[in-house]
């Protein structure tokens, strides 16, 4: 048997970060890690004799630089370059978008003149919102408790201090950030511009890992929440790590090690052990025992609560509400190795369009058409594709003059209508998926010498990410803020005492960001200063 102070179940980029913070405080940590590699969704792996992508997560914005700086990541081999530009959309008309630094403004223009006056108003608008809100990214949202008692009164400061920080925002701001909440993107998008590719642009961060139409109430925030992103200092850009996601998380591993957190890998936990209302260690699938003072858990909330934690430990309205937690993102997942580049029909031949993220989804009607048939049907006959294409930016993927591509496909249903299985039909829709591409930039398909695909349930199985889903739970009004996972545990803190959430089903959500293993590991902290009058008080 094992003893420690912290045990956190997942080397995902979150537990990594968790781990990282709270050894640097002088905690005991092990993290516990089911697959071979650390790492969770944010690996680079080769997946074709030569050829290396990042597998799941696959593109870089949305980590936090406050993490970045005090982990030192890049004194770790972190390097982040940003696209040459940032977005590529093709028309089947031969018309095309295409944005980034200097382009964005006359790209529209092309389209719509009316358009190009108001683009540069929407983006201050999201972007002073998105300025705000970034405010509250490393801090716990208000959480609602039962009582009055020490934590009550911590609540009401905190809630003090969120009212305070939306009070930067003017009263139109506010009631911006009222529809963004609450207003489909589709409604919002078709209010402010004319041209299909423009409302395009922006509709398809509204469904990116949410299975819904951009018509759908509240996947206005969707779209909001791709907005908090920057690379290197520049805000709302995109960028890619030098080697693949996995670089991203291999320098978190380093910069943990260094601080003397151990990490294990092969070893899945089988149970969380509760004794007396409290978490104390977990079992893993080998039999052996790890027990701690704290747990702290990177995977999906439904996954911990329902296979991990014995049911009779937990309150049973919880548990009942847990096991409504709505998982499924609609998106399937392709990584091609490429003898050639692609050549779009809309705009042929080599560019900085190439190291941009290419969406095919020409119009808001298509992307709510696409989720209409994955409904009915189990895959839109006409999907959603986004293709990145990394090593134009990076050289390091794959033989010189050969290429590596990404393909992140939505909408696929997370399971198959009829009793199917994706295990059946999975090659049938990567052939699909390739041939969306191939209308757009003939050729691709011919192109492609070496695939991996992912269907939803691969991702599940590969990574834990139920249904598919790639923030750990949908990013809807009752699973957002003070309601993620659940009102009462915003906090960070499960309803065992001892058991802490980590990762991406708690606030912020989804995306690599680093923000819930942050701030998990703050409430760690707190409660063992509380318990022990000073951080490194186990060590004694």
């Amino acid at each position: 048997m094992n003893e420690t102070d912290v045990v956190i179940i997942g080397a995902g980029h979150n537990g990594l970060t968790c781990a990282a913070y709270l050894a640097m405080a002088g905690l005991r940590v092990k993290v516990v890690e089911r697959r071979k590699v650390v790492g969770g969704a944010a690996v680079t792996e080769e997946f074709h004799p030569g050829f290396r992508n990042s597998v799941a997560a696959y593109t870089v914005s949305l980590l936090n630089p406050q993490i970045i700086s005090d982990l030192k990541l890049a004194d770790h081999g972190l390097r982040i370059v940003e696209r040459r530009a940032q977005n590529f959309l093709p028309a089947p008309d031969g018309s095309y978008l295409l944005t980034g630094e200097g382009r964005t403004h006359a790209s529209v223009a092309r389209l719509s003149e009316r358009d190009a006056g108001r683009v540069d108003a929407f983006n201050r608008e999201l972007e002073t919102i998105a300025d705000v809100l970034r405010a509250f990214v490393l801090r716990a949202p208000p959480n609602l408790v039962e009582g009055f008692g020490i934590g009550a009164i911590r609540e009401a400061f905190n809630a003090l201090g969120t009212a305070n920080i939306l009070r930067r925002l003017s009263l139109e701001q506010q009631r911006s950030l009222l529809d963004l909440f609450t207003r489909s993107a589709g409604d919002m998008l078709d209010d402010a511009f004319e041209n299909d590719l423009v409302k395009a642009l922006y509709g398809f961060d509204a469904i990116v890992g949410n299975y819904a139409s951009p018509y759908a109430a509240g996947s206005a925030y969707v779209m909001l929440h791709h907005a908090f992103g920057e690379v290197n200092g520049k805000k709302g850009v995109w960028g890619h790590a030098i080697g693949g996601m996995g670089a991203i998380t291999q320098a978190m591993a380093k910069a943990a090690r260094g601080h003397g957190v151990e990490i294990e890998t092969e070893a899945g936990v089988r149970e969380v052990i509760v004794e007396r209302d409290r978490a104390v260690g977990v079992i893993l699938d080998n039999g052996e025992t790890i027990r701690a003072k704290y747990v702290a858990s990177g995977v999906n909330p439904k996954l911990l609560y329902t296979r991990l934690v014995p049911a009779d430990a937990l309150p049973a309205a919880f548990l009942n509400r847990i096991q409504h937690w709505r998982n499924g993102s609609g998106t399937f997942r392709i990584n091609v190795a490429l003898s050639t580049l692609p050549s779009f029909t809309a705009l042929p031949g080599e560019g900085d369009h190439l190291s941009a993220g290419i969406i095919i989804a020409p119009s808001l009607g298509y992307m709510d058409r696409a989720w209409q048939d994955a409904r009915a049907h189990g895959w839109s006959r006409e999907p959603v594709v986004e293709v990145l294409i990394p090593s134009t930016l990076d050289d390091t993927l794959c033989p010189p003059g050969q290429h590596v591509a990404s393909l992140f496909c939505q909408h696929v249903a997370p399971e198959l209508p009829g009793g199917k299985s994706w295990d059946n039909h999975r090659e049938e829709v990567a052939d699909l998926m390739v041939a969306t591409v191939d209308k757009y930039a003939p050729g691709f398909g011919s192109s492609v010498i070496g695939r991996q695909v992912l269907s939803p349930l691969d991702l599940e199985r590969q990574f834990g990410l139920l249904g598919g889903d790639i923030f750990h739970g949908a990013l809807t009004l009752n699973q957002l803020f003070s309601a993620r996972p659940m009102l009462g545990h915003a906090d960070y803190r499960g309803p065992l005492k001892g058991l802490y959430h980590c990762g991406s089903g708690a606030h912020p959500g989804g995306g690599v960001t680093g923000a819930p293993g942050h701030n998990a590991a703050r409430a760690i902290l707190g409660d063992h200063r509380a318990l022990f009058g000073q951080t490194d008080g186990s060590r004694r």
